[in-house]
Formats: C-alpha cells, structure tokens, sequence
C-alpha cells in the first residue's frame, strides 16, 4: 500500500467524561444500520455477517444511514464550545508563512522540489535558478492555479534527463487516478500531450524519460473495454509515448507476464542507455526487476524469490541492489548493467547489526541511511564498500530524501520530533552538514519538551521501543492524557517526524508517544515477518503491551490514554479496541480497515492479500478470523470512545469498512461515544486540501479532548 497531540496542567480536580458528555447539547438521533445477516462459510466455518449490505456504498438505504450517522457526528462535534478554539489553533500553528520544501530531485544541473505554502490549499512544483543559493524558486505546476477549488493534487513528477521538460501526474478529490501531463521547466508552457490512468491509488504510478527526451515509458491501468470492469484497478503494465502524438497511439512495452496485483517504478539511468523496471508481488515485500538495455529489449535480472527490494542505478555502470537474502537487516550488493547476472553480484555493504533503510550511490560513493529501531544515521562508503565513518548528528532524528548534486555532493532532508525539517548539504571534502535555506520553521515551539526512548517488554520477552515527547518536567503520576501512535504493517517504520499541531496537545499539558511495534521494519525483515499474514495479531498484542508499559509507570492511566492510528494503523486501532477494550480511553481509527476477511474482495485489498492473507488459504484464514477486529466485538463489553473517519474517494480503504465497523460497534450497546465521520470530498488522505485537513484536525482534537475528560484551555498566546 504506497504508500497513516500543553502550559496549562490538567487541574486537580478532573472532568470526567461522564460529566462533559452529560453536559454537552442534547445531540441528534444516531440512527441503526440496516440490518440483513449473510452468512459466509470458510473452509467450514460459518462467520454470520449481519451487517454486509454496508458494502454496497450507493445503496440508498446505506447513503441515507450514513448521512445520518455524519449528521449525529457533526452535531456531537460542532456543539462542543472549545472546537472553534481548537480549529484557530490548527491554523495558527500549521498556516506558516514558512514554506515547506521536499520530494526535491536534480536533473541536468536543474533542482525542482515540490512546495506546501499555506493558505494555497495544495502543495506545487517549482524550479530553482542555476547555482548553489537555493533560493529564488519560481512556480512552475500549480494545482491552485489550474483548480481554484483546491480538489487538484500532484500524485508524483519526473523531470526529463536534461531538466528541459518535466512530467506531472494531476488527480482530483483524493482519488489518485492521475492523467500525466508535460511541461517545459524553463517557460511552464503546457504541451498538448495527456495521458489517462498513469497513477491510482492501487499501484501507484509511475514514468521513466529517453535519453533524448522526445518520449517516455510510463505505467498505465487498462482502459474501459481493454478488460472487465473489476480488472480496471489491475493489470499495470508499461507503454511507451512518443511527445506530440495522440495517447491512442502509443504501445505497449512490458507487463502481460506481471502479476494481476503489481505496482511498477520505473528509473532511467543518468546517461539514459538503460531503464529498470521494479516490479512489485503487491504490498508484501516481494520484487521482481527487468532491464532494458542499449541493445533493446527486455531482459528480468531479479525474480520475485530472489529477496532483491530495492534498486539504486549507479554512476559508474552499474546497479546498487538491496537484498534481505539471509540478511534480515539488508546488504547492498553491486550488479554491472552490461552483465547482469545476479549470481555474480558483489556485496559491497554487508549486514550489519544497523538496518539499512535507504542508501544513494553518488560519482564515487555510497551514501547509506542506518536505522537502529526508529531513529536513523548516515554513513559513508566508497563504491567498493570501504566505510568511510557516520556523519555527526546532533539530536536523534530522520534522514530522509537523499539527492546526488554534482559530484559526491548531496541534499538530505532532516527532521525530529521537535526540529522541522530542513534540507542540509554534504560535502565529502568537509564532512559536515552544512544548512541550507530550505528550512522550514514553524510557530510550533518544542523546546520546553523532552523526548524520551523506553522498551517495553512483550510476552515472549521481546523489547518494544516507545518513543515519549512530552514538557520537561511534567509530573507523572497518572492523572496526565496521553496519545499513543501507531502502525505496524507493510515493515515501515515510524521514524521521529515533526508535526506542528502536535504542539495542540502538548500544549495542553499531554504526552505523545509512539510504539514501533512488531509488523513495521524497526529492526529489519525479522521484526516485520513476525507480525503480518495469519500472525498480524501480534501487532495488536504489541501495541497494547505498549499502552500498559506507559501506565504501569504513571506516564498516564487508562481513562486519560487515548489510541491514533491510520489505515493499516487504523486496523491496529480497531484490533486493540476489540481485543484490549480495557487499555483506552479513545480510540481514533482513520480510514481504517475492519473487517478484514472481506478486505480483499475490494480493488487495493487484494494487493494487501500479502500483507494480511487471503481467506483462500486455510492456514491465513483462521489467522485473520483470530485478529479481525469486526468479528470480535460483543454485546457484553464496554469500549472506549470511538470515531471513525473515512474519505468516499479513497482508492485504498473502502468506506465501507468504516461503516460497518461503526454499525457493529453502536450494535454492542457500549456506553460510550461512537462516530462515524464521512466526508465526500476527500481519499485515503493523499491530495486532501489544507482547509479540509484544518476541519479534519479540529475534529480529532475535539473528540480526543472530550473523550478523555480533558478540559481545553485557551492559553495566552493561542488568543
């Protein structure tokens, strides 16, 4: 799935949430689901799924309860005196006057970046005069521009190998289903060239340029009438477009062997002679690699056995392959382009007990990010793998967005938990890391905070590492709320990032931590291997290990200890809600997944069977019947406060999974708050514009704050 928060201390004499909600403005009725029980057998077992016809999204009788249900949420929300202040918080802290740079890329001596400028709703592409000031940018793709509206995302861009034109691929309204479109970097002038279905939320999307820059190789989804309906969102293939022509004129290059669920990425080497294809098994780690050479044609270097995850294309005439084979915490290995034969490759960096997360091969070096359970370092090899030492850090933090400049020369992008991010130069001939002015700087003030990295233990004597960002000096003595983050899935790991509106709950006298639990990659494929398939329950199991580890040492208590997660974080949420009611307070689920044995039956569902299983396979069956969250919840038990959000545009969720998950939920007859939130506008969260991710905040700190008892405080400055 390509890729899911204070100076006021809580008074001694608590709120509970009892009170706040007994107070709050009488709300409208929140209506029951449609009711229609189907029962679905599997490999003989017989699961009763009363609420299915959720499914069907467009059924009136679903459109009409889900509407309802939003009424009942917006109302519960809208009457709450303290959302105005919070949502004038939101922007206060997130419409910096600031710019935010990042995704930069350096092409034919031309550097472009995209741009996040608030209050422009989207962020936009733009270009940087010739030499090193990086400064000076100008506009050259603006979604604002082109929709005033704000509904108008850029999904990815790919400039040409000169840095004279660039392709864009548009979507609108969270959908992701983008049209690649040309322009020139020097003028901004628009071609006539338009290509539909390039980018989805599905497989993603993708474009790699000729040398000479009069075409491209992209990815493209079947067109209506090239294949059924269902098979629409399937099938990635390559084509080739040659500028000036007609789309129906161009032909297909490569793909018919791919699988139905594979997601391509596709890279031209500097000199342009050679193009790679990295193919993806759908969302489980699983890549296969093709070649194309001067000579023509095709030829695949990596099968999908092969454990190969990631390609770099090298300077020096060859590529730089990342392998997990017999080595949980990956090794780089060397492939020539004119020979490729994996059976030769030379591994040029060897495991270590540091994983590597991503690495750039520059003129005469190898430039590698190291991780050691979330925070990450850079080191420095030579291209025969000699290290050549780490570059000094001063703070725990994220490396992230590697760019080759001239020579050895590169960008890395930098941020942490209270430190926004920033890109810094590295010069070889110095070693340090020079700032540059592509910094952003936030109203969010963290320096009176702390950060903190604790371990908790799990069952089978596993550590689990929490990350703590909270006011120095705060008085732990279980009365404090406290915000627990996670994710687990796919092996993406949680890195230390800055996010401003955290500052909203800091400020108000909480704690934000966040586990890297089993599932994501902290400490490589082993950590993720553990807990995906028919054994995602251990993430689940992780996570609330991590929810009691902060209350058995008075970080917070269960009633102040709320719960955030998104999309495969979302199902996390959900799981701990249904099987360790008892450890929240809240539980936030965005555009989360519920039911999970009816997850694949949807069109990105079935690139994550490899994630979490397929109930086609008897053994991954009873494993996802044992952690699906929609399949164990019961009318005996009270759960925490919950509220579901989901996007009627999102490509990778289906709403629907939120309704039921909701509708199952209200069923169980529990005493606390349960909210769906829909809104029609938006996806999986990708393309969402500012002032609709502002209202989206404000809504989640509402609920949080309201769920937990916590009073909210306008303090001085927020005034």
């Amino acid at each position: 799935m390509r890729h899911l928060r204070i100076a006021s201390i809580v008074a001694a004499s608590i709120i509970s949430s009892a009170i706040l909600l007994a107070a709050a403005p009488a709300p409208l009725s929140q209506p029951a689901a449609p009711k229609r029980p189907v029962t679905n057998t599997y490999w003989g077992v017989e699961v009763v799924d009363e609420y299915q016809i959720l499914e069907d999204v467009t059924d009136p009788e679903v459109v009409r309860w889900a509407e309802a249900q939003n009424a009942y949420t917006r109302h519960w929300l809208d009457s709450r005196p303290e959302r105005e202040a919070i949502l004038n918080r939101v922007v206060a802290l997130t419409h910096s006057d600031s710019p935010e740079f990042y995704a930069l890329t350096y092409r034919g001596g031309v550097l472009l970046a995209m741009k996040r400028q608030p209050p422009k709703e989207q962020p936009f592409l733009v270009v940087f005069p010739p030499g090193d000031s990086l400064t000076g940018e100008q506009a050259l793709v603006d979604p604002n521009t082109i929709d005033p509206s704000g509904s108008t995302s850029i999904d990815f861009y790919v400039p040409s190998l000169d840095g004279r034109l660039v392709a864009v691929s548009l979507s609108q309204g969270g959908t992701e289903d983008g049209t690649l479109h040309i322009y020139e970097v020097g003028t901004g002038r628009l071609h006539d060239d338009a290509i539909p279905r390039v980018n989805g939320g599905t497989a993603g999307g993708s474009v790699a340029w000729t040398a000479d820059g009069k075409g491209l190789y992209y990815t493209r989804y079947p067109h209506q009438g090239e294949r059924p309906d269902e098979d629409l969102f399937f099938y990635q293939q390559i084509f080739y477009h040659t500028l000036g022509t007609p789309a129906s004129q161009d032909t297909y290059v490569l793909g018919e062997e791919f699988p139905r669920i594979a997601e391509i990425e596709l890279e031209t080497s500097e000199d342009g002679r050679y193009i790679l294809a990295e193919v993806s098994d759908g969302d489980g780690g699983e890549y296969g690699y093709w070649l194309k050479g001067p000579r023509g044609g095709w030829i695949q270097i990596a099968e999908f056995a092969d454990k190969i995850i990631h390609a770099e294309m090298g300077l020096d005439g060859a590529l730089y392959l990342l392998s997990r084979d017999n080595a949980p915490h990956k090794k780089i290995l060397r492939l020539p382009y004119d020979s490729p034969d994996l059976s030769k490759a030379t591994v040029v960096v060897p495991p270590s007990d540091a994983v590597i997360r991503s690495y750039l091969p520059t003129a005469d070096r190898l430039y590698v990010v190291e991780m050691r359970g979330g925070p990450t370092q850079l080191r420095v090899y030579d291209l025969a793998g000699g290290s050549q030492g780490v570059v000094a850090m001063d703070e725990i933090s994220t490396i992230s967005g590697l760019v080759g400049l001239e020579g050895d020369e590169i960008l890395l992008r930098r941020q942490s938990y209270t430190t926004p991010p920033a890109y810094y130069r590295y010069r070889p001939q110095t070693g340090r890391l020079d700032p540059t002015p592509l910094a952003h700087t936030s109203p969010a003030d963290f320096s009176d905070c702390e950060v903190r990295r604790e371990f908790a233990t799990a069952d089978d004597g596993t550590k689990i590492p929490i990350n703590i960002v909270m006011q120095s000096g705060t008085k732990l003595d279980g009365s404090v709320p406290l915000l627990l983050y996670g994710y687990g899935s796919y092996g993406f790991t949680l890195t230390p990032y800055f996010v401003a509106h955290r500052r909203i709950w800091i400020e108000q006298g909480g704690i934000y931590a966040v586990a890297n639990i089993r599932g994501g990659g902290a400490y490589g494929d082993d950590w993720h291997r553990a807990a995906n398939l028919q054994n995602k329950r251990l993430s689940i199991d992780d996570f609330a290990t991590c929810a009691r580890y902060l209350v058995e040492r008075n970080y917070t208590s269960p009633d102040r200890l709320a719960i955030q997660g998104r999309s495969a974080g979302g199902l996390l949420m959900y799981g701990v809600m249904a099987h360790h009611p008892k450890v929240a307070g809240a539980v936030l689920s965005h555009v989360g997944i519920g039911d999970v044995l009816r997850t694949e039956l949807s069109p990105n569902g079935e690139f994550n069977i490899t994630e979490f299983g397929t109930v086609k396979d008897e053994t991954q069956f009873r494993g996802m019947l044992a952690y699906s969250p929609y399949h164990h919840l019961d009318g005996g038990t009270t759960y925490p406060a919950v509220m579901a959000t989901t996007g009627m545009n999102d490509p990778r969720v289906e709403p629907w999974q939120s309704f039921k998950m909701v509708a199952r939920l209200q069923a169980t007859g529990t005493a606390n708050p349960v909210l769906l939130r829909v809104s029609h506008k938006t996806g999986h969260g990708g393309g969402t514009k500012l002032s609709d991710r502002d209202q989206q905040l404000a809504d989640a700190y509402t609920f949080l704050f309201t769920a937990l008892g916590v009073p909210y405080t306008l303090l001085d400055h927020a005034r």
